[in-house]
């Protein structure tokens, strides 16, 4: 819901980062996949519970993840590095609750309904951009672009704070979670209904 605004302040400030990353001929896939392995390690810590470190990495994955973008812009996007950011993001995203999960059993149930959230948010965003760049493709050839995004209540912005959240107070992560998976399955009706008025009003076109 906040990643347009969240950007528009974050983007300045990782600029110089971006661009010194460009002058040494850093490629975006490096920077995605070194956010990843950021993300992964933290997610173990997290498992061992290991908060303050795991939410340390956690911010730095999110950092690369904002890089890759940046550098990208300012080099030569490739479709190739839009997939891996995506397929990065998504082991990330699903990786979290899981290291919440093996951190303490009570954490296990909560942890999993917040998973399957996960998939319901993801899929409708991912069906989502899937469709939508199908029709600008055979509508505008030559023109379309590689990945259409939806709005929705709980986006990255969001995300991150609750996983911040789930460090910072770890004894109420069965609450967090499920006030978390409570708004990701809104999310996912939220972006359903748009995508049903978008899509059917383009039928009737």
């Amino acid at each position: 819901m906040l990643d347009r605004q969240l950007r528009a302040i974050t983007d300045p400030l990782t600029k110089p980062i971006a661009s010194a990353l460009v002058r040494r001929n850093i490629p975006p896939t490096a920077i995605t996949l070194a956010g990843l392995l950021c993300g992964l390690t933290a997610c173990a810590l997290l498992a061992n519970s290991s908060w303050l470190p795991g939410l340390s990495l956690l911010l730095l994955n999110r950092l690369c993840d904002g890089l890759d973008g940046q550098v990208a812009r300012m080099t030569h996007p490739s479709p190739f590095g839009g997939y891996l950011d995506s397929v990065c993001d998504q082991i990330f995203y699903a990786a979290v609750p899981v290291s919440f999960g093996f951190a303490s059993e009570a954490n296990l149930r909560p942890a999993l309904l917040l998973l399957f959230s996960f998939f319901a948010s993801s899929g409708s965003f991912l069906a989502w951009a899937a469709v939508s760049t199908a029709y600008s493709a055979g509508g505008n050839a030559g023109k379309a672009k590689s990945f259409i995004y939806s709005a929705g209540l709980m986006e990255g912005g969001e995300t991150i704070a609750f996983f911040a959240l789930f460090c910072l107070l770890p004894d109420e992560f069965p609450v967090l979670a499920g006030v978390f998976a409570a708004l990701c399955g809104f999310t996912a009706l939220q972006r359903t209904l748009l995508a049903y008025r978008a899509f059917q009003s383009t039928e009737h076109r």
